[in-house]
């Protein structure tokens, strides 16, 4: 017995499948826009902006600035699958912009330490008569 005789036979599974074809396509359909994922996006963005990340790291936001505005395109086009997922994406940038901002600005703050750290041993060494 194949599916073709199946269905002929029992009418109820015809129906039932029918139903949940038009529930599938329904519930794509009538999607929501993906609000919360849109705002945790600007909040990361304005995070990176705040950690000077136009300075220290500007591919990187950039980039989530371009996925936030594809983001919102896609919700135009009622695409609100695209739409989280660029949306997420956004934020992952601007975090990753966040991150890369803090870490250059440890890195700066660790080599200024380093610098002065010498500048104190020779200051020492010359005031005890030793050569460094």
């Amino acid at each position: 017995m194949n599916a073709t005789s199946i269905l002929h036979r029992e009418p109820h599974l015809r129906i039932a499948i029918g139903l949940m074809g038009a529930l599938a396509l329904g519930a794509c359909a009538s999607m929501p826009p993906p609000t919360s994922n849109m705002q945790a996006a600007h909040q990361a963005i304005a995070g990176a902006e705040q950690a000077e990340a136009a300075r220290y790291a500007p591919a990187e936001l950039s980039e989530a600035r371009a996925k936030l505005a594809a983001a919102a395109t896609a919700v135009s086009a009622q695409r609100m699958t695209m739409a989280a997922r660029l949306a997420e994406e956004s934020r992952a940038e601007a975090e990753l912009a966040t991150s890369k901002s803090a870490q250059v600005k440890a890195e700066t703050a660790n080599d200024d330490m380093k610098r002065s750290t010498r500048i104190l041993i020779n200051e020492m060494q010359r005031s005890s008569g030793e050569t460094p």
